[in-house]
C-alpha cells in the first residue's frame, strides 16, 4: 500500500504574512509519519462544477484554475490546516477555498493550528465547524499558538516575499504551554484517522 500523503495548508495569503514560517514549523513531527508538502490556498475565486460528480470532479470545473486546485487537493489524503485568526475567524482566501470544493475533502482528516494575539481559537473553532459541514474528519487536538512579540516588516516589498522570523520570546512561550505535546497529539490523531483506512 502506499504511503499517504498529508498537506500542511498554509491559509494566509496577506503579505507580509507569519502564516508561512509558523506552517513550516507545523509539519516536523508528522513527517515522521507520513510524507507531507506544504500547499497554499489559491487566490482566485474558484467556481463549483456544472454537475458534480463523486468519483472525479476535477474535470467538471469551468475555470482552469478551479480544476487545477481540485486536482492538488485530490492527491492528499489528510490535511492540516494553519490558520490565522482574523476578526475572530478565519481568511477569506481559505473560506474560499473549502467552499467552492466538496468531493475532494470529503471523508479526508483534518488538522487545524491556529494564531494570533490570544493562539486563534475562535479561527479554530470557526474552522471546525467549516471542516465538519465538509463531512471531514476533524481530530481533537487543535494547538492555538499566541503571537504577542513576532512583527512584520513595515514598508513595500520586493518580488520574493521577506521571511519573516519568530520573535524568541514567543518560542519560549509556546514551549511553556506545551505546544510541542499538543503537535505531537494532532499528528499522532491525524495517522490514527488514517491508518483507519
Amino acid at each position: 500500500m502506499p504511503p499517504k500523503r498529508v498537506a500542511i495548508v498554509t491559509s494566509s495569503t496577506r503579505s507580509p504574512r507569519l502564516n508561512p514560517t509558523i506552517t513550516q514549523s507545523t509539519p516536523y513531527n508528522i513527517r515522521n509519519h507520513r510524507p507531507s508538502k506544504t500547499i497554499p490556498t489559491p487566490l482566485r475565486r474558484v467556481c463549483h462544477p456544472r454537475q458534480p460528480t463523486p468519483a472525479d470532479p476535477t474535470p467538471h470545473y469551468s475555470k482552469a484554475h478551479t480544476r487545477a486546485w481540485s486536482a492538488v487537493v485530490r492527491q492528499y489524503d489528510a490535511f492540516i490546516f494553519v490558520t490565522p485568526q482574523y476578526n475572530w475567524s478565519i481568511p477569506a482566501s481559505l473560506k474560499n477555498a473549502l467552499d467552492y470544493l466538496y468531493f475532494e475533502w470529503k471523508g479526508k482528516p483534518a488538522g487545524i493550528v491556529s494564531y494570533g494575539g490570544r493562539g486563534g481559537g475562535k479561527a479554530a473553532d470557526h474552522l471546525r465547524g467549516i471542516l465538519t459541514g465538509l463531512r471531514m474528519r476533524v481530530v481533537g487536538t487543535a494547538p492555538g499558538l499566541p503571537v504577542k512579540f513576532t512583527g512584520l516588516p513595515v514598508g513595500a516589498l520586493s518580488e520574493e516575499e521577506e521571511k519573516v522570523q519568530l520573535d524568541e520570546r514567543d518560542l519560549a512561550g509556546w514551549k511553556e504551554a506545551g505546544v510541542e505535546g499538543m503537535m505531537q497529539n494532532l499528528g499522532m490523531e491525524l495517522v490514527c484517522e488514517l491508518d483507519k483506512e
